[in-house]
């Protein structure tokens, strides 16, 4: 429990079922661009499209174009799915040795393996993995797009020009990062006042503070212009390198050229009447997978998740993440740290329905900004274990194991959804209790968004929401410690989901309910 907080204030998010095409994100701002698009005739991966660039503006420490991730895509005139990956690579001419072990244990900040001599691993521009989203946004486009390119990245570069507007979350973000932003000349410009100091929103509803973004808005009219490989093989992504290299990092031009994102058919399984399709490889689709062995095992039965159904959970999770870290190594980011990821699920008039996870990794990534771009750069080495011998031991020009999980559900009764989440290793345990809350459970999209969860992504400890019941709460805690919290705006005790379904022709949105910029609009509410 939190002493400070109201025991009074109730908290909701309305979802609303419409025949139009919704987009649910993680900032309003992206999500009713994505909305536009769909309203102006387009695909929900036109969609899915102008909201990637768009969220990377207005969120820039989340995700953005020197980022990487996942989508899961529904086409559903084929009735079938895609799997595509963007992912971050090691750099090719990483040298192992220059990430020696500081022989001071465990990292304390945000590794649940051995520290590194100066963090070299965790942030600067040693931290620096070959970026994916751009080639994998614009392969997205390229087979499945119908609107023009330049029009749907032609909104991020308005959104840049604009300045990013500094309220009260943003402030608060800004300032959680403050110090390790100061240690990079260009990041300290962007972000702090006077290089130093957090940047603050006016205390009055007319003072507006924004933030300088222009140098990223002539990058993404780069890119918007001369099309997605510009970020590879143009002149941008010759200048992003030079940046890199210039601070001490090993990012290369030829890093970029070579880098392709690659489609691959879904891992799909069935549980119970359902069926779901997620990420196949070095994503946590294949620990959503063991979760629903073990939940399909448990039986999970009932009008509604009671205690026996939150244990599964957790003895699902555990035996999941137990696989996962004997077999595939450490995914980085440990439960207690900040993520810095966004997702966004968008379906569209037709059914067609996209589930999009994106991500620098750390909040604020390599806390690094090329000059040239103006792109706040990804600190994806930091996934790689710097134990070498082991499943995900760090190497030169070596995919990254990724937190994401991006995925497709079908209920089997009638319903599909497009689910994910942000949170690092609480990602696949929301989605795998948010999808249970459908799929066994019956539930609506809004009472599985406001449903309380649990996560076990960090250790034995069972953290459970306090608006659990006692009988609840009281199962958990005879199999395992127990550590209930609110749900809360900052920091985030659980992942922040977002999701998107559609049943008998009609189609509903709903995002994270105690994120304060997180939405699901209707491209009739445009």
């Amino acid at each position: 429990m939190i002493p400070n907080l109201s025991n009074s204030q109730t908290i909701q998010k309305t979802v609303i079922e419409t025949e139009h095409g919704v987009v649910a994100a993680q900032h309003s701002r992206a999500a009713r661009i994505g909305a536009e698009v769909l309203a102006a005739g387009g695909d929900a991966v036109d969609a899915a499209t102008a909201v990637s660039f768009a969220i990377g503006v207005v969120e820039p420490w989340m995700s953005g174009p020197a980022g990487g991730g996942a989508m899961m895509l529904w086409r559903a005139e084929e009735g079938r799915a895609y799997a595509l990956n963007y992912g971050m690579r090691s750099p090719k001419a990483l040298n192992i040795a220059d990430y020696p072990l500081s022989g001071a244990g465990k990292a304390d900040d945000l590794f649940p393996w051995e520290k590194v001599q100066d963090d070299r691993n965790v942030q600067g521009a040693t931290s620096i993995a070959v970026p994916g989203l751009v080639d994998g946004v614009g392969q997205a486009h390229g087979r499945f797009g119908k609107m023009p390119w330049r029009d749907l990245v032609q909104p991020a570069v308005d959104l840049a020009n604009e300045g990013l507007y500094v309220d009260w979350y943003a402030a608060l973000i800004i300032a959680s990062t403050t110090r390790a932003l100061a240690q990079d000349p260009d990041a300290a410009a962007l972000f702090l006042e006077d290089g130093q100091w957090p940047t603050i929103a006016g205390w009055t509803s007319i003072a507006e503070k924004r933030l300088d973004m222009t140098a990223m808005g002539r990058s993404l009219s780069e890119i918007a212009d001369k099309g997605p490989r510009e970020m590879y093989d143009g002149d941008l992504g010759a200048a992003m390198a030079a940046d890199i290299q210039a601070k001490g990092g090993s990012l290369s031009h030829e890093d970029l050229r070579s880098y392709h994102a690659t489609f691959h058919d879904p891992l799909t399984f069935n549980h119970g009447k359902a069926r779901f399709d997620v990420m196949p490889g070095l994503t946590a689709g294949p620990t959503f997978q063991q979760i629903y062995d073990h939940l399909g095992k448990a039986g999970m039965t009932g009008e509604s998740p009671n205690a026996d159904a939150y244990c599964a959970y957790v003895n699902g999770l555990k035996a999941a993440y137990a696989k996962r870290l004997g077999e595939m190594g450490h995914d980085g980011e440990s439960p207690e740290a900040p993520g810095c990821t966004t997702h966004f699920s968008v379906v569209d008039r037709h059914g067609n329905m996209v589930a999009q996870t994106q991500t620098l990794l750390s909040i604020f990534g390599s806390r690094v900004v090329s000059p040239s771009t103006g792109f706040l750069m990804n600190n994806g080495v930091m996934w790689f274990d710097p134990v070498q011998g082991r499943p995900n031991s760090l190497a030169p020009d070596k995919p990254c194991l990724m937190n994401v999980c991006p995925v497709l559900g079908d209920t089997g009764t009638g319903t599909r959804f497009a689910f994910g989440a942000s949170g690092g290793r609480k990602i696949v345990g929301a989605v795998a209790q948010l999808s249970s809350f459908m799929c066994d459970y019956g539930m609506s999209l809004s009472d599985a968004f406001h449903q309380p969860r649990v996560d076990i992504s960090g250790g034995d400890t069972v953290v459970a929401d306090d608006a659990l019941p006692a009988d609840v709460i009281a199962a958990l805690s005879a199999q395992n410690p127990v550590h209930t919290t609110r749900r809360t705006i900052f920091p985030y005790a659980f992942a922040c989901t977002a999701g998107v379904m559609r049943r008998d022709g009609k189609n509903a949105g709903c995002t994270e309910i105690m994120s304060p910029w997180g939405d699901a609009i209707s491209e009739d509410q445009i």
